[in-house]
């Protein structure tokens, strides 16, 4: 198995999909780092030479925010939103879509699981 950005990719797959097991990377950035490396993007990871693997390790440490750098970034975009108490920085916390979604139907994975609520359905009728 090959690593990039302390990942190990799967072996058995084409490069280009094995990328996109690295957080950050998607099918695009994928195919960007592979032409850049001047690499065969249909080739299997496990028929990579050392010389390919550190062309393609070099483009991403180079030019691409990956793995714990990224989602450090991340975090700290969204602990700025709370911080100076935007709108979405509300959502954020009180955990509910912070980009203009309809929360009165979806959003359930966002929001959780249903919670009933007692007396909301009307009693049924009963035989005497």
């Amino acid at each position: 198995m090959a690593r990039f950005s302390n990942i190990e990719v799967p072996a058995d797959k084409q490069v280009r999909i094995s990328l996109t097991y690295i957080y950050g990377i998607g099918r695009q950035h994928a195919m960007d780092i592979l032409a850049k490396a001047k690499v065969d993007p249909y080739k299997r990871v496990k028929d990579l030479t050392a010389a390919e693997e550190q062309k393609i390790r070099e483009v991403i440490d180079n030019e691409y925010v990956t793995e714990g750098d990224l989602r450090r970034r991340v975090v700290g975009n969204i602990k700025r939103l709370r911080d100076i108490k935007s709108y979405r920085g509300e959502r954020h916390t009180k955990n509910l879509p912070a980009r203009g979604q309809r929360t009165r139907t979806n959003a359930r994975t966002k929001r959780g699981k249903r919670i009933a609520i007692g007396g909301a359905q009307p009693k049924a009728a009963s035989k005497t």
